[in-house]
């Protein structure tokens, strides 16, 4: 039975691994250093071992800690890997950054969760609910080998699917491929301008539009115009009135040049950001 190690279990997207592991055909081991982390992982029955205790044996070693500290934290561990393990990180960012071990007999691998999607099939209100997903809703999840034999890639895998389950799909991508997925499309170009449809909403409301009309409307319009941009419905495209409103606004709203958020040179910047705090 191949060992697995949850490094930083107690955390946020730890003990969502943690609890999704549980029954898995593994044995599964579990390190956290606080004792906030350890005390939330005993209220649901799952109890820590020191790091030193189980590395060594791992097969795989999930490395549930922060961007910023796997670096500082692999690299304290690095002479205790098992030889040929297999790190799974669950960012792109720290391996993108080369913040990994450079031991050339260790598997890095990533997988990240797609999280569930808005148009789904969903029929249980519990899994309409779970938005972050690795609960009860369907999602996909992206993965990548960045070194290691592609035979390691099939068992990967098979731990990301378990900790992220329920997975639909698994797509394998290159690890500059995640780093354009997130954080360049998912938080530069969608959060950012998903912050500003929540500000803009926000203003309608300060202007006088009571907010429960402002949310109806806000969200009604993103879940069609959503539908139609991203090819739900075949066949339908917006008005010509709101096509002319989208090309003034653009030139209005965004720099001309505001692609240049994919160009390599302002990933790095990104991720150096999220790799280290205090650059």
């Amino acid at each position: 039975m191949k060992k697995i190690v949850v490094l930083g279990a107690g955390g946020k997207m730890g003990t969502r691994c943690s609890n999704n592991l549980r029954g898995a055909p593994y044995e599964i081991s579990h390190v956290e250093v606080s004792e906030a982390g350890q005390a939330r992982l005993r209220e649901v029955g799952i109890e820590c071992r020191p790091a030193a205790e189980v590395v060594p044996e791992a097969d795989v070693v999930i490395l549930a800690i922060p961007d910023h500290v796997i670096g500082r934290a692999t690299r304290a561990l690095e002479a205790q890997f098992k030889p040929g393990a297999i790190l799974i990180a669950l960012d792109a960012a720290a391996p993108f950054a080369g913040e990994l071990p450079a031991r050339a007999d260790l598997t890095i691998f990533v997988a990240h969760p797609c999280h569930p999607p808005i148009f789904n099939d969903e029929t249980d209100l519990e899994a309409k609910r779970d938005h972050f997903g690795g609960v009860k809703a369907k999602q996909g999840i992206v993965c990548a080998l960045l070194r290691g034999p592609d035979a390691h890639y099939a068992l990967a895998e098979d731990v990301a699917k378990r900790m992220y389950a329920p997975v639909m799909r698994s797509h394998r991508a290159t690890v500059e491929q995640m780093a354009i997925l997130e954080p360049v499309l998912s938080e530069t170009i969608c959060a950012t301008c998903l912050t500003v449809i929540r500000e803009a909403t926000d203003e309608a409301v300060r202007r006088g539009v009571p907010k429960e009309v402002a949310h109806d409307f806000i969200l009604g319009h993103l879940n069609v115009e959503l539908a139609i941009l991203f090819d739900q419905m075949p066949g339908v495209r917006m008005s010509d009135a709101a096509n002319r409103a989208v090309e003034i606004a653009k030139k209005e709203i965004f720099a001309p040049d505001w692609k240049k958020v994919f160009e390599r040179e302002a990933i790095e910047k990104s991720i150096r950001m999220i790799t280290h705090v205090d650059a």
